[in-house]
């Protein structure tokens, strides 16, 4: 398996994390690589570096378990992009996996091409498996931003293997502003997460509140975090009106935000809260609603207002169609009226006061 990688910081090495933590048997790895791609699946020829655990080049991750990587030593640039090839002689069972990647990962059958110039591809999909984290090895005073989120911060709405997702391009924006090309940009975006819940179809994932300190608190040299989520929250809400768990009311959402906060204070980290962005004419299970609305409208005021965030970036505002306010500017929206396109998350990006990230 082929998978396409891009990193904020350049260094001089950088170590994975594979993780088998929903996994059903452990998980045996027979080879592992890291290599510079060139097109698709395919990545230039000789560039492949063997990756290694405790020194050993075939290694087993257990049930529930990762493991992360020796360091590799390789010169990276900032924003640049690399190929990880895994290589499993036997089955995997249940992968662990991130559904959404917005990123192609490709599977060849039968032989290892971990240093295969070329993949022969019998499958592929959109989605990520086994490798959770990429750290990047620097001399650098670096920091940390991470963004915590649903599928806005996975990118849902740009093309594949585009690398414009809000994220992508506020690392771009970092990188271009002098005194911050040491922060990096941690996504920790999960399509279909929710804050209060836990996963139930259509929605995925154990609940923000759960996965806090996995995915945000425990990143290496986090110091601020951009938590925009809510709205799978409100949908579900809807959705599920007969059941009083899975209700929400905008008291209970701001009371979670409020108890995270807390969280990532008592561990010296900030947090720059964003509104929710505008979706009628959403359409489908997760349609947008004027009770779903009044709630969005009720918690982004609480957001701007409410002083519980260390700052605020308001993306409603951004993305806002002046004409119909409660609707994404169509300019700036992918078509499903939820979602914005590579412009409205270049907007997105924009908006964010980079001063905050002064160290």
């Amino acid at each position: 398996m082929r998978q396409t990688l891009r990193v904020s910081l350049g260094g001089h090495a950088l170590r994975l994390r594979i993780s088998n933590e929903y996994g059903d048997r452990p998980l045996q790895v027979d080879a592992a690589s890291v290599a510079l791609p060139s097109h698709g699946a395919d990545i230039v020829a000789g560039s492949a570096k063997p990756l290694t655990v405790r020194g050993q080049q075939h290694f087993v991750v257990g049930v529930g378990e990762s493991v992360l990587t020796d360091a590799l030593p390789l010169q990276l640039a900032a924003r640049q992009a690399l190929s990880v090839s895994l290589y499993f002689s036997r089955g995997t069972g249940i992968s662990t996996i991130h559904s959404t990647g917005m990123q192609n990962a490709y599977t060849q059958w039968r032989r290892d091409g971990t240093r295969a110039a070329a993949l022969h591809v019998d499958e592929k999909d959109d989605s990520r498996y086994f490798v959770t984290d990429v750290d990047v090895l620097t001399d650098a005073h670096a920091q940390a931003v991470v963004a915590v989120g649903d599928s806005t911060t996975d990118g849902v709405g740009i093309a594949l293997d585009s690398d414009t997702r809000w994220t992508d391009q506020l690392a771009q924006r970092l990188q271009q502003e002098p005194g911050l090309r040491d922060v990096a940009i941690v996504n920790a975006g999960m399509s279909g997460n929710r804050i209060l819940n836990d996963a139930r179809d259509p929605f995925l994932g154990p609940r923000t509140l759960k996965r806090f300190e996995r995915d945000a608190l425990s990143k290496p040299g986090v110091k601020w975090i951009v938590l925009l989520q809510g709205i799978n929250d409100i949908t579900a809400s809807g959705m599920f009106a007969d059941e009083p768990a899975q209700r929400v009311t905008a008291a209970r959402l701001i009371a979670a935000m409020q108890q995270l906060v807390e969280r990532a204070h008592s561990r010296g980290v900030r947090v720059m809260g964003a509104t929710l962005l505008p979706r009628e004419g959403a359409q489908g299970a997760r349609a947008h609603t004027p009770a779903g609305e009044a709630l969005r409208q009720e918690l982004n005021a609480w957001i701007r207002d409410g002083g519980g965030f260390d700052a605020v970036v308001d993306f409603d505002r951004v993305l806002r169609d002046p004409e119909r306010p409660d609707r994404q500017r169509p300019e700036l929206n992918s078509g499903d009226f939820s979602h914005p396109n590579a412009a409205g998350y270049a907007a997105m990006a924009q908006a964010i006061d980079l001063q905050h990230f002064k160290h």
